[in-house]
């Protein structure tokens, strides 16, 4: 139980992080930030095994991450810098110019545990799924992750992907949904809508888990440690996760208005004090 209240603290540093830096520079994406921060924090500080202070490309012979929906950037800057991978104090720098902190993670700044640039939907799957089929090449036994948004699944590339890791049995991968029903032009049933996602991966061939409460630590490492005990069993692995956009910050949850939008000054403080600090501010 300790482990998990160090967790959670280090969660609600994530967030006032978050609030910070798209303050900061008057742009970003505060809303699946704050939504996916506990699966972030629980993925890189309870779940895979990772070596931040020797970061490879090729991740071999350790577990590795994808973002795909890369805009929510503030929430992996964070949780990468914190987890030992760069300086805290670099979050300062959040898309200002020349900095390795890009409002999409790109690679061409050499930020350590960015893997691939994910400013467009949609391909972090594919990169996924091929990032698998190498660990099985070189025997590799480590897995893969990667994180998607539902209104991502509206892109076709991603079903591409989804039939080819099933008819190739990638089981060492695990894809997670955030599943918080919310994208930028409004709710994703009435954008476009996903239907039952649960039956099309199952139809798709892939092996389904669903988590339930994605903004309880304790449910999401549940909910990962199920999709592991599946790794090697024939076929690749989605979690679909629901969590609440703006988790924690109480006028940015329950809209999808905070997708994209950062707090000015006066909101900044309101969410600031709903967020004790933690561990430390940058």
């Amino acid at each position: 139980m300790a482990e998990i209240k160090q967790l959670e603290k280090l969660a609600t540093q994530v967030r006032r992080d978050i609030v910070r830096m798209v303050h900061a520079v008057s742009s970003g994406h505060p809303g699946g930030s704050l939504g996916c921060t506990d699966f972030l924090v629980a993925l890189y500080n309870n779940v895979m095994v990772h070596n931040p202070k020797n970061f490879t490309m090729d991740g071999k012979n350790e577990d590795v991450f994808f973002l795909s929906n890369g805009h929510i950037s503030p929430v992996f800057y964070s949780v990468l810098a914190r987890s030992g991978y760069f300086p805290v104090s670099e979050l300062s720098t959040f898309r200002k110019l020349n900095t390795r902190l890009q409002g999409h993670p790109t690679t061409h700044e050499h930020l350590p545990g960015v893997r691939i640039a994910s400013g467009s939907l949609g391909q972090g799957m594919s990169v996924a799924i091929g990032a698998a089929l190498a660990k099985k090449l070189n025997n590799d036994k480590h897995i893969v992750y990667s994180l998607h948004g539902d209104g991502e699944l509206q892109e076709g590339q991603i079903w591409e992907a989804a039939m080819y890791a099933a008819a190739n049995k990638v089981d060492n991968y695990i894809a997670t949904i955030d599943y918080n029903g919310r994208q930028i032009d409004g709710d994703v049933e009435q954008v476009l809508s996903l239907g039952n996602l649960k039956a099309k991966f199952e139809t798709f061939g892939w092996q389904v888990v669903e988590t339930t409460e994605g903004n309880n630590i304790t449910k999401v490492i549940e909910g990962l440690k199920t999709a592991q005990s599946f790794i090697g069993k024939g076929k690749p692995i989605v979690n679909i996760m629901k969590t609440e956009m703006g988790q924690g910050v109480d006028y940015m949850m329950g809209t999808h208005k905070w997708h994209g939008s950062a707090p000015n000054d006066e909101q900044l403080a309101i969410a600031l004090a709903q967020l004790e600090e933690t561990i430390g501010d940058y």
